[in-house]
Order: C-alpha cells, then structure tokens, then sequence
C-alpha cells in the first residue's frame, strides 16, 4: 500500500468509526454500556448495532454480534468475506470469535480494552495463528472519542449512585 492509499484508507476508517460512534451514543441513551459497531462492504453499511444486552437480557446482545447478524442476512451468507467490522471498543473474546467464525478479513477498533479486548490487550484471539482464520487488525481509530464516550457513561452511572 502506498502513502495515498494509507492516507486513504485512514480517512475512511475514521468515516465509518463515526458511524460505529453513532450506534454507541443510541446505546448509551437507551441505558446500554454505549459500544457501537458496523459492518462494511462495498462502501455500504451491512450491519449496525449498538449495545443491547440490558434491553435483551441477552448477554450475547453485544454490538458487535448484533451488527454481525445483520450483515450475514443482509448477504445471504454467513461469511463475510470482502467486509471491515468496526467496532468502538475492542472486541471481548465472543466477537472476536465471532469475527473469525463469519470469516471477516478486516477488523477496527477505536478504544483497546486491557480487562477484556481479544484483539492485542489482553489475548489474540483473531490473529491466533492456530485457527484456519485471521483478521487484520487496526485499533486506535478515534480513540480518545470513543473512550470519553464510555468514560462519560460510567462517570455518569457513578454519580447516579
């Protein structure tokens, strides 16, 4: 990849980010740990979720596997191939394997999370060399907007306390 096509590929990691955040602000107003992800293809959104597991009672209900759901129906398929998952947080070990399972060549994430991120933080999970599949990986994109956001919610839940 050349320079043009990094810069490139930057700023749209940053626009569909934006969208992910988007998901993550509807969460956090319904009450939900305020995570966002979508699912892109062909420069069009699949999938997109935020956070539902309070709403649900699901504890399945992550973003993530949300958007994922949504973007196997939308295919027909569930491999995702020629798809980027981004997502707000980095994902828990669920999703990412669920990102490996639906074969998404391509994950971004914004905030890492050293408690429970399966994307570098705390394990590998989707870059393990032992699966028959590996995602890429990109974190850190627009990552101080996307931890004020989940900073902010738990400021505010303490204070509610």
């Amino acid at each position: 990849m050349n320079s043009t096509e990094e810069l490139s590929s930057f700023a749209e990691d940053g626009r569909w980010m934006r969208e992910a955040l988007c998901e993550a602000e509807r969460a956090g107003r319904r009450g939900e740990v305020p995570v966002g992800a979508v699912v892109v293809g062909a420069g069009r959104v699949l999938g997109r979720a935020g956070n539902a597991i309070e709403a649900t009672q699901d504890p399945t209900a992550h973003a993530e596997m949300l958007a994922l759901r949504q973007a196997a129906a939308a295919l027909g398929t569930r491999r995702l191939l020629a798809t980027t998952l981004y997502v707000t947080l980095e994902p828990c070990a669920m999703c990412a394997g669920a990102a490996v399972l639906a074969r998404v060549p391509r994950l971004v994430f914004g905030a890492a999370d050293p408690k429970t991120g399966a994307c570098g933080s705390l394990r590998n999970v989707v870059e393990d060399p032992r699966l028959n599949h590996r995602c890429q990986v990109r974190g850190g994109v627009l990552e101080q907007e996307c931890a004020e956001l989940l900073k902010g919610f738990f400021m505010a839940l303490r204070a509610a306390k």
